[in-house]
């Protein structure tokens, strides 16, 4: 099947961020009374908006975090994006490889739109994401596993869910796609393909299996 539209999810899948932003919220959980592992932001948060950060550390807690929490995450989260964030492996080949073949693309992302951006500017991405290509949970009134981010870039991309594919590297993301309507496929090089079964087909390395990967979505 050709697809009409191709969406990325933009954390783990586009930019190497994943580990960065989990180590960070990790510490700063920590730090504010939350004791929480690396391991355990992964399991828990990975491919989540902030309000899901909010909502479970109320639901184990009965605490709230603090109101300047987010800001003061994306501060610290930015600035390590500046010095150390690179994009995904394979990710500029990729998109290139669609922009050659006509096939229209997009990001459908948790993060802020000032997360997302930030991302691209550090790594270069920016070069392939116009305003109009990029679409974040602060879009839509429910975030991921919630099928609404990715309905509204569909939308507004013009283009028919049935006809979408998502490159997704989390089980929320999965569900939200499936959700939607749309056919997904799970990026395994942090999350463990166990956790991405319902996804239609995976790949660990896009550079390895950029071939395979492109035959799948064109």
């Amino acid at each position: 099947m050709r697809y009409d539209l191709v969406i990325f999810d933009n954390d783990g899948v586009l930019v190497d961020s994943e580990p960065i932003s989990n180590r960070l919220l990790a510490e700063y959980l920590t730090e504010l009374g939350h004791p929480t592992t690396y391991e355990e932001c992964l399991r828990d948060y990975m491919g989540g908006a902030m309000h899901r950060v909010h909502d479970l550390v109320f639901e184990r807690s009965g605490e709230r975090l603090p109101a300047d929490f987010d800001d003061r995450f994306h501060e610290r989260v930015f600035a390590a994006f500046a010095r150390e964030l690179k994009p995904v492996e394979g990710a500029v080949d990729v998109l290139a490889k669609l922009a050659e073949a006509g096939v229209p693309y997009c990001v459908g992302s948790s993060g802020s739109h000032g997360r997302i951006r930030a991302g691209h500017r550090a790594t270069g991405l920016d070069a392939w994401f116009g305003d109009e290509r990029i679409f974040s949970s602060q879009d839509v009134g429910r975030g991921k596993p919630a099928p609404d981010l990715f309905l509204y870039a569909a939308e507004r991309m013009g283009m028919d869910a049935g006809r979408c594919a998502v490159v997704e590297d989390s089980p929320l993301g999965v569900r939200a796609a499936l959700a939607a309507g749309m056919d997904v496929y799970g990026f395994t090089a942090m999350t463990p393909r166990r956790r991405l079964l319902d996804a239609g087909a995976s790949a660990e390395h896009l550079s390895d299996s950029l071939p395979v990967l492109l035959d799948l979505l064109l």
